[in-house]
């Protein structure tokens, strides 16, 4: 009787599958999600070539945050020396987001890799500001105190956006203390919030201590919550563990203080992350940390907690995370599914197999369950998947 149904219920999977699995577009948006937050810290730690195959990745689910992935993928290639190949990438974020945000980053970056390349600036870039930008640049590498000054004046002058992030770019490349206190002046005191924030950028490009203390001081004494955001990126690429774990202690404001937890994510800081779940008992925090383990690749972590923590919301969590970080956490979960009772970590364990692509575990855990609905679970999930096994576990039930 029990095959019978479960037949049935795979026949007509389609029909019932948001009863039993949740929306797949979230299943997207966190694959894309994990693959942009790995290509940033890929980037954090001048790992050129792993970034630009991660945002490349990220850029074909096609999501909220392609346009970003592609630029990111085109900067990672330029940093790596395939300049023709970032070209590429620009022109097919021009192509297929012509109104995305990113444009003007893209454009910037266009024009540095004409400059490097030795090539004429492209047609779009051909304006009087865009060819003084390409003139600084070659003479703030060659004479940074002549540059200077001459940056300065265009900033003061109330650019465009493309032209005030291009004269940044060009700051933050010199790396020079000069540079450097422009650029921190203008982080600490523009009346502009737009112009504050992309300061506040590229001076997480320069990194040291100067710069991170400087960007410390800057949350300190603002309360715009897009500043502060756009203060703890710029700590994450400055590689400020210890400035953002301070700030994910000691925040109130629960938006900042996830964003401070996921930056510590993104920068690889497992050891800040064990200590703050330690330390901070209230789930959302808890909840916060466990992504941001994720984000960093901590599977040992994660299965730790995913094991042994008390709190059945935060277990459900930690397995949903174990589901997506590899076929090579199916063991723990097959465990996990085994000594288990509760029947929604039970669910939880099964749909981290379905997102792993995983139809062996899910055909296993089929043949095996006694309990109809579990077993109707499974079933269903393989109904759904596009896998010979599952397919001929299909056709096994209709024998």
């Amino acid at each position: 009787m029990i095959a019978e149904l479960t037949l049935i219920l795979a026949l007509a999977g389609a029909a019932h599958a948001s009863a039993v699995i949740p929306d797949l577009t979230d299943d997207v948006q966190s694959q894309e999600g994990t693959l942009y937050a790995r290509g940033t810290a890929a980037l954090d730690k001048r790992d050129w070539e792993t970034a630009a195959t991660t945002f490349a990745q990220a850029a074909t689910l096609k999501g909220e945050r392609a346009d970003a992935a592609l630029y990111w993928r085109a900067y990672a290639l330029h940093k790596s020396g395939r300049r023709e190949d970032a070209l590429q990438a620009i022109a097919a974020l021009r192509s297929a987001y012509p109104r995305s945000r990113w444009m003007k980053d893209a454009a910037a970056l266009d024009l540095e890799i004409r400059q490097a390349s030795g090539q004429a600036p492209a047609p779009a870039a051909e304006g009087s500001d865009d060819l003084k930008l390409l003139a600084l640049g070659g003479l703030m590498n060659a004479d940074p105190g002549r540059a200077l000054p001459l940056i300065k004046q265009m900033l003061a002058r109330s650019p465009t956006d493309t032209v005030r992030d291009r004269a940044m770019f060009v700051l933050a490349q010199s790396g020079s203390p000069e540079a450097r206190e422009v650029l921190m002046q203008m982080a600490r005191g523009s009346a502009d919030v737009e112009t504050q924030i992309a300061a506040v950028r590229y001076l997480g490009l320069f990194g040291g201590n100067d710069s991170r203390q400087s960007l410390v001081d800057i949350y300190s004494g603002t309360q715009n919550a897009e500043v502060r955001k756009g203060v703890l990126t710029a700590l994450m690429v400055a590689g400020a563990r210890e400035q953002l774990a301070a700030i994910a202690r000691t925040e109130t404001a629960p938006e900042l203080r996830r964003e401070a937890i996921n930056q510590l994510g993104v920068s690889g800081a497992r050891a800040e992350l064990e200590q703050l779940y330690q330390q901070d008992k209230s789930p959302d925090a808890r909840r916060a940390v466990i992504n941001a383990l994720f984000v960093s690749g901590a599977v040992d972590q994660i299965t730790a907690l995913a094991t042994k923590e008390t709190d059945l919301e935060l277990r459900r969590e930690a397995v949903q995370r174990l589901g997506l970080m590899g076929k090579e956490t199916a063991p723990t979960l097959k465990s996990i599914y085994a000594s288990e009772r509760d029947p929604r970590l039970k669910a939880a364990v099964l749909h981290a197999f379905f997102v792993q692509g995983n139809a062996a575990a899910l055909i296993e855990i089929a043949r095996q369950e006694q309990d109809p609905e579990r077993k109707k679970e499974a079933v269903q999930m393989l109904s759904l998947m596009q896998s010979k096994e599952a397919t001929d576990y299909m056709l096994e039930l209709l024998k």
